[in-house]
């Protein structure tokens, strides 16, 4: 690990980047502690430290408790991306032709996903500051009124967008994807703050459970370095397909392979998943949907983490964002396309449709691999707070373990590659001096 860091640090052009991404953390630390004009923000610190509410708080590095001008954080233009990308599937057909337009498609859907998230942004920042100010019944907002409610909105809408914005420029000029990156900053900025609080629970406070306690302090720091191995080597595993090219001589060995990771799709169903079942559950919460009972209670009780229901429909979100992005991230018609393009054959496989047909099914049984093993990651703090009534939203629970060990394999990676970059551009230098 330290000489990792040591010749990463030796290059001029990734110290820089490294620099610049902490520069924007830091940015982004300080924003998250800038409230919202004209709101009372300790009035809805308990309302944002349970269920899906309490995730994103930790998401945006509880941005939401202080009800900052990031409390949304990036979650409205995540929603976005996948209402964008699903309407890409033939639903929409502009979108669909955009898809296929390569770089010039690509900047008018992410233009058009910018517009989606800034109305996203806007009725999810609305329905906040209202439905917070009514549960609460602390008077959150000072000033209750229209004018008060859209200043707010539009402040909590550019906070968001302005994220966007850094991610932005640390998927350009720094290191890793950007908007996963922020997030990553926000989990990672939670931890000792909760590990603190912990701590002065079970130890501060155990009376004549000290004992008992420390056990279960210690397990829990075992599980989570337990699932932190597991889900290294998880993200690091793939299946390797020999690929063999016409112009070599029949029966040479193959020295290609195409790699295709278990978990191609990485933490994005988690973030999908996750964006999705906050939305409703939080307008729903705040019009008081399903205290009435019947039909109503059932459905606010699928939008639930706390409840069954919920975390049953948030296995089923994992499990369908997995296939759907595994296919998005490793398209078999492009691949097999490419392969033919290239006079590239798998054996035993003919080029062209049956190709695709092979990987399309390869991916699948990855992908349902890959499914169990975010289900089980993701949805195992939930049982823990079911059976043993354990906070399933703290800092590194499953949901936040996976993005966390998932971003952080995926910017090394990156790192490795900017580095073998360099060491190949400095001996291209001294051949030609």
């Amino acid at each position: 690990m330290f000489t990792f860091l040591k010749n990463a640090f030796a290059s001029k052009d990734i110290r820089n980047r490294i620099f610049f991404t902490l520069f924007i953390f830091a940015v982004f630390r300080l924003g998250s502690h800038i409230p919202v004009p004209g709101v009372n923000a300790a009035a809805i610190k308990t309302l944002a430290s349970g269920g899906v509410l309490g995730l994103l708080n930790t998401f945006g590095g509880g941005a939401l408790a202080r009800y900052s001008i990031f409390a949304l954080g990036v979650s409205p233009y995540i929603t976005a991306s996948i209402i964008i990308q699903l309407l890409q599937m033939d639903i929409v057909p502009k979108f669909t032709e955009w898809a296929k337009q390569g770089e010039v498609g690509r900047r008018k859907l992410n233009q058009a996903t910018t517009y989606a998230g800034i109305l996203i942004g806007f009725a999810q920042a609305y329905g906040l500051s209202l439905g917070f100010n009514q549960l609460s019944r602390l008077n959150l907002i000072k000033n209750p009124g229209m004018p008060t409610y859209l200043t707010i909105a539009l402040v909590l809408t550019a906070g968001t967008m302005f994220l966007v914005w850094l991610g932005e420029q640390i998927t350009r000029n720094g290191i890793g994807n950007g908007v996963s990156m922020l997030i990553f900053a926000g989990i990672v900025a939670e931890v000792p703050k909760q590990f603190y609080s912990y701590f002065q629970t079970y130890l501060t406070n155990a009376g004549t459970k000290l004992t008992r306690n420390l056990l279960l302090l210690a397990l829990l720091i075992l599980v989570i370095v337990i699932l932190i191995i597991i889900v290294v080597l998880m993200e690091r595993a793939q299946l390797r397909i020999p690929i063999h090219h016409s112009k070599k001589a029949s029966g040479a060995k193959h020295t290609a392979h195409l790699p295709l990771k278990i978990n191609s799709a990485g933490v994005i169903p988690v973030i999908f998943a996750t964006s999705v079942i906050s939305t409703p559950q939080t307008i729903m919460g705040f019009f008081k949907f399903g205290s009435e009972g019947g039909w109503k209670q059932v459905v606010a009780n699928i939008f639930n983490l706390q409840h069954l229901y919920g975390a049953i429909f948030y296995t089923i979100l994992l499990i369908l964002f997995s296939y759907f992005y595994s296919l998005v991230q490793v398209n078999p018609e492009k691949v097999a396309e490419n392969l033919q393009k290239q006079g590239g054959y798998i054996p035993s496989v003919r080029p062209g449709k049956d190709t695709e047909n092979f990987l399309t099914r390869t991916i699948n049984r990855l992908s349902g691999l890959g499914a169990l093993y975010l289900t089980l990651i993701a949805v195992l703090p939930i049982i823990g707070s079911f059976l043993w009534k354990i906070p399933s939203n703290i800092a590194l629970s499953g949901t936040s373990l996976l993005i966390v060990v998932g971003v952080a394999i995926e910017t090394a990676k990156q790192i490795e590659g900017r580095m073998a970059k360099r060491r190949y551009t400095g001996f291209l230098q001294l051949d030609k001096q």
